[in-house]
């Protein structure tokens, strides 16, 4: 295996169909959408060249403000949520269910696997307010509230799409984190009780520090997938009431294929690309601060 490794004409046999792949598939339409935020049209109209004024129209667009303010919140809030719950259960299959843990860890994981129109519809259905109340609506009016417009409103309907998008993925960051804790040598927690070390100081002093790696992992997966959510919002509430839940990939799905704008669209989808970009190196950077500390 060695010598066939080290035989630079079989390396480069051997990767290029993959380079070939993701070029065609991956760098080639970033490209080219990079391209386009310089234009205006489409392939009916014909494309006309603009220079930065797809930018500067971005600059100065309201809904482009409301739709990042509105994917900040959301990514920062469900990103805390789903990490810090994750994680949470993790403690809990590792260190507290242990073996048995396997029938909690299938059944915590299920929504994963679960349609995100299917569970969608299965909220809209809970937080239901009209023609009838929900569950969730039922259970306030016997508890002597008053039922509430979930979905009539940005701020509730905001509430109910983090508490959907959580529930669907925490079980993929509890197994996520539980695989990073698993790595964690036993003798080093048996060393740390011996030595009278209690729960929270082993949690605090033994078990954070060395899943430290896990959880970093776990918030890039997180907040990369939270900056570009699109299908949960656009099944739940399609961005409404008005645009007051519309994100920037829901923006930008619009202005591209439904009004056709596709160099202003590109120019959204570059937006969301910095984004990302910008929060992984965040991370990133202060992951290595911390190493180094």
């Amino acid at each position: 295996m060695k010598s066939v490794l080290a035989d630079r004409k079989t390396i480069v046999l051997l990767l290029t169909p993959a380079l070939l792949v993701y070029t065609l598939i991956i760098v080639v339409p970033v490209i080219w959408s990079f391209g386009l935020t310089f234009f205006s049209g489409n392939a009916l109209q014909g494309f006309s060249f603009v220079g930065f004024e797809n930018f500067t129209r971005l600059l100065g667009d309201k809904y482009v403000h409301e739709s990042f303010w509105f994917t900040v919140r959301y990514a920062l809030v469900v990103t805390v949520f789903q990490v810090l719950l994750g994680y949470g259960l993790a403690l809990l299959y590792h260190f507290i269910l242990r073996k048995s843990s396997v029938i909690v860890r299938t059944l915590v994981f299920f929504p994963v696997v679960l349609p995100t129109v299917a569970v969608s519809l299965l909220y809209q259905k809970l937080f239901q307010s009209a023609p009838g109340d929900g569950l969730v609506n039922e259970l306030l009016i016997n508890v002597g509230l008053d039922s509430v417009d979930w979905l009539g409103s940005g701020t509730t309907a905001f509430i109910v799409i983090v508490i959907m998008d959580v529930w669907r993925s925490v079980g993929f960051y509890g197994v996520l984190v539980f695989s990073g804790l698993m790595d964690i040598p036993d003798e080093i927690i048996e060393s740390a009780r011996i030595d009278g070390a209690q729960r929270w100081s082993l949690l605090r002093h033994i078990v954070v520090p060395m899943s430290l790696p896990i959880l970093f992992a776990s918030f890039i997966f997180s907040i990369n997938g939270t900056i570009k959510v699109f299908d949960s919002v656009f099944a739940l509430t399609d961005g409404g009431p008005g645009s007051s839940t519309t994100p920037l990939t829901l923006y930008m799905y619009r202005t591209a294929f439904q009004y056709s704008d596709y160099g202003y669209g590109s120019a959204v989808a570059l937006l969301l690309t910095i984004m990302c970009l910008v929060v992984t190196l965040l991370i990133f950077r202060s992951s290595r601060r911390d190493n180094t500390v």
